[in-house]
């Protein structure tokens, strides 16, 4: 006996050379019958080349899996078959394989049309890279590329490899990964990512990490995995499966029992076989994966798309998600030694080169006082070290007030007195020279989002969690109108917090997901936003990579759409197939007549739940 994972195997892979060969059956069949003047026997020949090639692998499928007494919508397809060669109705029964079949190919084209996201993700990639070596440059593939290779990226080419710039000065497109819409500016010691744009200017690359190990690599990754995750709701369509099941073969009984008639239990089978449940659930699941990725979201754990809606709690973290995590420079204090002017093209002419969310409020500082920025050198910005680099032939370094005493002690008495906000401490040249104070910006549709969240999603709860200090979580909290407030809290804090509410109720973690990485492995659902994390981090089920509200707010819909059209589908499909079973049963539906309305049924369900993948004109509320 074929093992269930062999039999099952061979049934997917083969569905659609079964499917045709089906259709040619019947056609070879009907032509025979009826354009020739053969007996009946000779022109059933095809039907059972076709019962035995397409239906045979189903049968042992139904055997080992009632031998584990798992009874599923499909046990029916095999009922039908079964019983239709038993009865010699063998075009009814070659008419189940050619629906179970053609269901298969319906629902693959469904997962590669709701899939096309993933499909262009991987044609943007390039298959080989550059090489930079004392012969020249040669071309190879990424599979080639070692961590310490140099590479070339030419103007206008995706980059190949995440890395570090060494030659050359530019822009990059990172915005697919980011959501910002801004180029980015290389210099030597800029890091570069994969799949992001070059801009007019080769740069020369060091290689960090191998192209498997790449961000781009990683999405791609996860993107797949998503597509192949079971999500609990196409679980619940088994359930309903198991339930329809013994319904739908009590029935045949009846009919069969009441009648006498062999042919109206055939009948009765064939219009339940098979579910659409088994086809319209996956096609929705795939289908909101696809919407969700146009829309900037990514779904890592498909299970969501269910428990989202149903979430009663929903947790913020501060930065990044309630605040655009750009904070604006409102405060300027320099020494006596320097001047500010001068002080704020030397750091601005720096962190045009970082990413940290304080460089971009210095560079916008320096723009809108009609400062011109320069180039810079030896651009460094270690974990834990600050940044540092070379402006106008003096060495800059950007590092906190910690910092500053632990490798310059003597100007901490210099430094002024700490106050509400973020700050950083500029060094020039070994001095103290200044200390930038900042203030994160809200969202401007915060407070709108915040309100909505009770009326239109049925959320009980709103906290907002921070590990901010408290008059700057306060601040946030009354602009948007959150009333439980939780600041100062550590990560191991936060996790805590979030492990009590959801213990209570299911809940939806929101952070950048870097140090809230544990609270959103903690939450019933954890969704992280995309300009400050890490895609490739196991802790969010979800990542929005447009670091806005209105994204969170698509997503809950995104949810709520997706098991209303898939139960549609699911539900919708099992009514019908259910009135028609009655009308088997009462006679009305002979096998091959019943097997052609069964066949509607399912392809009504299908494109009922291919719906799910079309954006709709509005899927934001507030």
């Amino acid at each position: 006996m074929l093992s269930r994972a062999v039999a099952t195997t061979w049934w997917e892979h083969k569905h659609r050379p079964i499917a045709i060969l089906s259709v040619g059956a019947i056609a070879a069949h009907l032509s025979l019958r009826f354009g020739t003047d053969v007996g009946e026997s000779v022109s059933a020949y095809p039907l059972y080349f076709a019962l035995a090639i397409g239906g045979s692998p189903l049968v042992v499928d139904l055997l080992v899996k009632l031998f584990r007494r798992e009874f599923g919508s499909d046990l029916l397809a095999g009922l039908s078959i079964s019983t239709a060669v038993i009865l010699g109705e063998y075009l009814a029964g070659t008419l189940v394989v050619l629906m179970l079949s053609g269901g298969e190919a319906i629902e693959s084209f469904a997962v590669r049309r709701a899939s096309s996201v993933l499909q262009s993700l991987a044609k943007r990639m390039p298959s080989f890279a550059h090489r930079k070596q004392d012969a020249g440059v040669n071309d190879v593939t990424l599979d080639e590329l070692q961590i310490g290779d140099t590479i070339i990226v030419f103007p206008h080419e995706v980059c190949p490899v995440d890395g570090t710039v060494v030659e050359g000065r530019g822009v990059m497109d990172e915005s697919y990964l980011t959501g910002e819409p801004y180029m980015m500016s290389k210099t030597p010691g800029s890091p570069v990512l994969s799949g992001a744009i070059n801009g007019e200017t080769a740069l020369t690359i060091h290689t960090d990490r191998l192209a498997v190990d790449s961000r781009y690599a990683k999405i791609m990754q996860v993107m797949r995995e998503s597509e192949q995750r079971r999500p609990r709701i196409r679980r619940l369509g088994d359930q309903l499966g198991a339930i329809y099941t013994p319904v739908a073969v009590s029935l045949a009984l009846v009919a069969w029992a009441a009648s006498g008639d062999a042919v109206r239990f055939l009948a009765v089978l064939v219009v339940a076989t098979p579910c659409p449940l088994l086809i319209a659930i996956p096609v929705a699941v795939i289908g909101s994966i696809s919407l969700s990725a146009r829309l900037g979201i990514i779904i890592k754990n498909p299970a969501i798309l269910e428990t989202v809606d149903k979430c009663r709690t929903v947790i913020f973290d501060k930065t990044g998600t309630l605040t655009y995590g750009r904070p604006q420079l409102t405060e300027v204090l320099v020494t006596d030694a320097f001047d500010a002017s001068t002080v704020l093209k030397l750091v601005g002419s720096l962190e045009r080169y970082s990413k940290h969310p304080l460089a971009g409020a210095v560079v916008a500082a320096a723009r809108e006082g009609g400062v011109v920025l320069d180039d810079a050198n030896s651009v460094s910005e270690r974990p834990g070290e600050g940044l540092r680099g070379e402006v106008d032939q003096h060495e800059i370094r950007v590092i906190s007030r910690r910092q500053l005493a632990a490798e310059y002690p003597e100007a901490v008495s210099a430094l002024p007195p700490i106050a509400g906000g973020l700050e950083c401490i500029i060094v020039v040249d070994g001095c103290y020279a200044a200390t930038y104070r900042f203030r994160d910006e809200p969202r401007q549709e915060g407070a709108s989002f915040i309100q909505h969240l009770r009326p239109k999603h049925a959320f009980v709860r709103v906290m907002l969690v921070s590990g901010d200090r408290e008059s700057e979580v306060r601040y946030l909290a009354d602009q948007v109108g959150i009333e439980e407030v939780y600041f100062n809290q550590s990560p191991e804090q936060k996790l805590e917090i979030v492990r009590e509410e959801t213990t209570k109720a299911e809940t939806i973690f929101l952070g950048d997901g870097i140090n809230d990485a544990p609270a959103l492995t903690a939450a019933t659902v954890g969704v992280a936003f995309g300009q400050n994390s890490d895609v490739t981090s196991e802790a969010a089920d979800a990542v929005i990579m447009d670091s806005s509200l209105k994204k969170v707010d698509e997503l809950l819909h995104v949810s709520h759409r997706m098991r209303t059209i898939a139960l549609q589908s699911a539900v919708g499909g099992m009514a019908l197939s259910l009135i028609g079973m009655l009308i088997a049963a009462a006679g009305y539906l002979p096998p091959v007549a019943g097997a052609v309305a069964q066949e509607i049924i399912d392809v009504v369900a299908v494109l009922n739940a291919l719906r799910v993948a079309i954006a709709p004109r509005r899927l934001s509320d507030f």
